[in-house]
């Protein structure tokens, strides 16, 4: 093939790109078009039934196509997911679960969690006020017409702010919070009010842009079925609720969040300390370690009072944490002494324990690596 005859193969693959850009902008309107009826119909902004659908189907019709297994499914992965996003960040309008008058009060909804919130509220046709520290007089104003009230304020002064806000609050008005601890939270809202108590954990940042497949912990403590409709209505923005205990959330929590942000806080730490070259550990990473850098980078991009909350939260972390220092000091002998048998004998046992999801997490760490390698 001549020189010619390239540049003409490429100037058909370029009309084939504006062919595919010129369908994924009519699949966009058709998007926009879905979630107009799903407002209408008061359905979930989310389908696991309608993804897994599109997905299979496309790798249904890779197959007839003859193209490689995954490719497509990738790609459709991806568009469905800017799909969510651009009906989160458009005009539409989502079902308003609440038939009866009411407003949404957030204590502390100036913050991150507090302004995505207050922007799902109002997309769902609540009036929404939200106040800080500076905002109290006009409390009992905001309060009068409100059904559901919020406090989503650092965990350190959350319960004095349960005991400020409680005398001003109706035994008929829901009060739920946003901390990452429940069990104690959750008994202040007990002991300091008398209508319904919701705790909530939404377990994502303020940087989401949608609310398609986040996770909130729902810990109902009192009178569940008058916050039924708030409860449907996160699953009405696409979230995947969790319900459970406040016992069980903040066990849980402990390893998921306090162990897991003091290993990347002590990790950072240790490399600000032998500072090495990170422009250099970059060039030399794996997509495996860039990965776990990049989520070092990420915690250290935020805020510090936060993570010190969640990590200092109570004194159950602290001694899991520690329980944690003293079995690396255990693992750190093994190192020591070179023992090949023990740490193998350990590694085993590990794999066990996680059983089935080791080949799982492998699978899907592959392929969140690959998309990773593209991007470099």
């Amino acid at each position: 093939m001549s020189a010619v005859d390239l540049e003409n193969v490429r100037a058909q693959i370029d009309a084939t790109d504006k062919e595919l850009i010129s369908l994924l902008k009519r699949r966009q309107d058709l998007v926009i078009k879905a979630a107009s009826c799903k407002k209408d119909l008061g359905v979930s902004a989310y389908s696991h039934e309608r993804e897994a659908f599109v997905i299979d189907n496309c790798e249904k019709l890779a197959r007839e196509y003859d193209l490689p297994k995954g490719l497509l499914s990738d790609i459709m992965k991806r568009v469905l997911r800017e799909s969510y996003k651009l009906c989160s960040n458009t005009d539409f309008n989502y079902p308003r679960c609440l038939k009866t008058d009411g407003d949404v009060v957030i204590v502390g909804g100036n913050g991150g969690m507090g302004r995505i919130f207050s922007d799902y509220f109002e997309k769902s046709g609540y009036r929404v006020f939200s106040f800080g520290h500076r905002g109290w007089d006009k409390a009992p104003e905001y309060l009068k017409n409100a059904k559901i009230v919020i406090v989503s304020v650092p965990i350190d002064i959350t319960i004095d702010v349960i005991k400020q806000l409680s005398p001003l609050l109706r035994d008929d008005q829901i009060l739920c919070d946003f901390t990452s601890v429940k069990a104690p939270i959750v008994e202040a809202m007990m002991k300091y009010h008398k209508g319904p108590v919701l705790g909530l954990h939404p377990m994502f940042g303020p940087d989401v842009k949608s609310l398609v497949k986040q996770v909130v912990v729902t810990v109902p403590e009192r009178d569940e079925k008058a916050s039924e409709f708030l409860v449907e209505q996160l699953r009405i923005w696409g979230a995947n609720i969790c319900r459970c205990s406040a016992k069980e959330h903040d066990r849980a929590m402990s390893i998921i969040q306090a162990l897991r942000h003091f290993s990347t806080y002590g990790y950072g730490n240790f490399l600000s300390e032998i500072a090495p070259d990170l422009e250099k550990l970059k060039d030399l990473s794996s997509p495996i370690y860039r990965l776990e850098l990049m989520m070092v980078g990420r915690l250290f991009a935020q805020d510090p009072r936060l993570y010190a909350d969640i990590i200092m939260s109570s004194k159950q972390n602290y001694e899991l944490i520690e329980k944690f220092v003293n079995s690396l000091k255990e693992q750190l002998k093994v190192i020591k002494d070179v023992d090949v048998d023990t740490f193998t004998e350990r590694f085993l046992n590990v794999r066990k324990y996680f059983g089935d999801f080791s080949e799982e997490a492998l699978k899907e760490s592959g392929s969140i690596l690959a998309k990773l390698q593209d991007e470099r």
